[in-house]
């Protein structure tokens, strides 16, 4: 009796050190499907482009989740996104400007739900895909003011 009792004490003692250890380090975060995922502290892309993350939080975070991971069979993930990857950068400006209706495939997962555009301008297209392309441990690059203006703003 008192090898399980010392065991179970032993177990609650671990699990609470690695948790507390594990939050020292990481951002504890929900996901719609009710999954805990560790985000890492300090992501540099919200350092580097803090009015980048703002237009992500009031805009995307409902379909991309916070965690960049998105919603499985609806809204693509962002977090090492293949399209995000490969696709011109031109292609990721317009999807944020305009929007889309047409289907994209995502890390080998076809998506169809239309996206509508998520800014007005130039400058928050520019924050919010410099944001995306090297958050959540992404590192694809960046846009320019001068790429963006090269796309056109169709209402």
């Amino acid at each position: 009796m008192k090898r399980i009792s010392l065991i179970v004490v032993l177990s609650g003692l671990l699990l609470f050190a690695g948790k507390s250890f594990g939050f020292l380090a990481r951002k504890v975060v929900k996901t719609t499907s009710n999954e805990t995922v560790y985000v890492p502290s300090g992501d540099k892309a919200a350092a580097k482009y803090p009015e980048g993350e703002k237009i992500f939080k009031e805009k995307c975070v409902a379909c991309h989740q916070l965690t960049g991971m998105g919603v499985p069979g609806a809204f693509p993930p962002l977090k090492g996104s293949d399209f995000l990857k490969q696709a011109a950068k031109k292609r990721i400006i317009e999807q944020v400007l305009n929007g889309s209706n047409e289907g994209l495939t995502v890390n080998g997962t076809k998506y169809s739900i239309p996206m509508p555009p998520q800014v007005d301008n130039y400058k928050d297209a520019v924050n919010v895909v410099n944001y995306i392309l090297n958050a959540w441990g992404n590192d694809y690059g960046m846009v320019t003011l001068d790429e963006a203006k090269t796309v056109k703003i169709v209402r």
